[in-house]
């Protein structure tokens, strides 16, 4: 696990190359109007060695990876300005969506990092993914988010996107409930 750090962020490197305003909401709040909010929190374990499980394999890109996603990150680690490219589908069908790293924390009870969209992702906005350890021992993953389309495809799935969007982040939770009980 990396050294406890504080919570920082990071405009794009180019001085603003996200494609939404609003970079950094996930970690100060409140959600932007205007988009599809998201906020998923399962519990996924307990004790500091599952926290800090969790709190690797998101920051590490395994969580994702795990879970079906093709990661290619500029590194190990999620660190603010970081570039990462998610993907999803078989060959031609193959979804890819640019994002760059907007804010980490690798706090004692607390580990995540958030990402924003760039121009080319089919949506707008950001997401971040959350490991908390509680006062009673309790590890809790969070997935929050706020997103528009951004993209003709997008806005034609139109009401399925919170759906799938949904489902993803309940599929995150599960994953990461068996990575970090050792799976």
């Amino acid at each position: 696990m990396k050294p406890v750090l504080p919570a920082r962020s990071r405009p794009a490197p180019d001085g603003g190359a996200f494609s939404y305003r609003e970079v950094g909401a996930t970690r100060l709040g409140p959600l932007p109007e205007g988009y599809h909010h998201l906020h998923h929190r399962v519990r996924i374990g307990r004790g500091r060695a599952v926290f800090e499980a969790a709190g690797t394999a998101v920051t590490t890109w395994r969580l994702h990876r795990a879970a079906g996603a093709r990661i290619r990150a500029g590194s190990p680690w999620a660190e603010p300005g970081t570039g990462v490219e998610v993907s999803a589908g078989l060959g031609p069908l193959r979804l890819r969506a640019p994002c760059q790293v907007v804010w980490t924390a690798y706090e004692r009870d607390r580990t995540g990092f958030a990402y924003g969209t760039l121009p080319g992702h089919p949506e707008r906005g950001e997401e971040s993914f959350v490991v908390d350890l509680r006062e009673d021992g309790s590890v809790w993953f969070t997935v929050m988010a706020f997103s528009r389309p951004a993209r003709w495809y997008a806005r034609l799935a139109g009401p399925l996107v919170p759906v799938l969007q949904l489902g993803y982040a309940r599929w995150l939770g599960r994953t990461l409930r068996r990575i970090a009980a050792g799976g």
